[in-house]
């Protein structure tokens, strides 16, 4: 049974991911508020598909084509833009079968670190619960790539990343090796039970209380408030079809 484990393990920061990407098949890019959350949203309620790029200006070159663009540094909306990376912003019917380009302070550079992993998708709470069931069924290792602000260390990412380890290793298919990994388990586990306000002294709750965005947090952490699965493909995000990946 052990040697049939797969590994699964968390990275805490873009800036660390250098260190863990050669064991793994598959990445996971965590950026809880709002990045990820946004893009699963949007994912889910029909948006053709999201480009993420990382700089403002590939954002304007795209939007000078007429691509519909979005974006946001310092949880706020960079001007010029339609709209930031509000999940809520993200399902307006308007947008569906739209594909829209997004460009955030820390989620999409995550996007933009991974892309060059053989699978690339996109976790949040909202999608816990298919997300981990998917990864389960993959049964390939698993890198878990938080977001974290500004390439340092983020609680909300960390939880996330701690629950879907968690869900890995009831499994018994997998295996953790990394104290990272080991450290996010307990912190989600500690966490679970309200992760609302346990986050409410986190930094970059606190940068989004100031701006009034209490309701995008709210939804942020609701867990399994969506079933879809973002994956990146030819640098677009899409919704996965679940034949896509072949079984092993």
């Amino acid at each position: 049974m052990h040697n049939k484990q797969v590994l699964v393990e968390v990275c805490f920061s873009p800036r660390q991911f250098e260190l863990y990407k050669e064991q793994f098949d598959i990445c996971v890019v965590i950026d809880v508020l709002r990045a990820t959350s946004a893009i699963c949203a949007g994912i889910e309620n029909g948006v053709n598909s999201i480009i993420p790029v990382a700089t403002i200006e590939e954002a304007q070159a795209l939007q000078k084509k007429g691509y519909i663009a979005a974006a946001e540094r310092n949880g706020e909306i960079v001007e010029g833009f339609d709209f930031g990376n509000s999940p809520y912003a993200f399902m307006d019917p308007s947008l569906k079968g739209k594909d829209v380009v997004l460009s955030t302070t820390n989620g999409t550079q995550a996007v933009h670190t991974a892309r060059d992993m053989e699978t690339v998708v996109i976790g949040s709470l909202n999608n816990l619960e298919a997300l981990s069931k998917w990864l389960i069924e993959q049964g390939k290792p698993v890198l878990l790539l938080a977001s974290g602000w500004k390439n340092k260390f983020n609680l909300e990412d960390t939880i996330c990343a701690g629950a879907i380890v968690d869900a890995l290793l009831e499994s018994r298919k997998f295996k953790s090796e990394e104290d990272s990994s080991i450290a996010a388990k307990f912190i989600y586990r500690s966490a679970k039970e309200n992760i609302f306000s346990f986050l409410k002294a986190s930094s970059h709750r606190r940068r989004l209380r100031r701006l009034n965005l209490n309701e995008d947090v709210k939804f942020c952490l609701t867990p399994n408030n969506n079933r879809c699965i973002p994956v990146l493909k030819d640098g677009a995000i899409v919704k996965l079809v679940h034949e896509e990946i072949a079984q092993d």
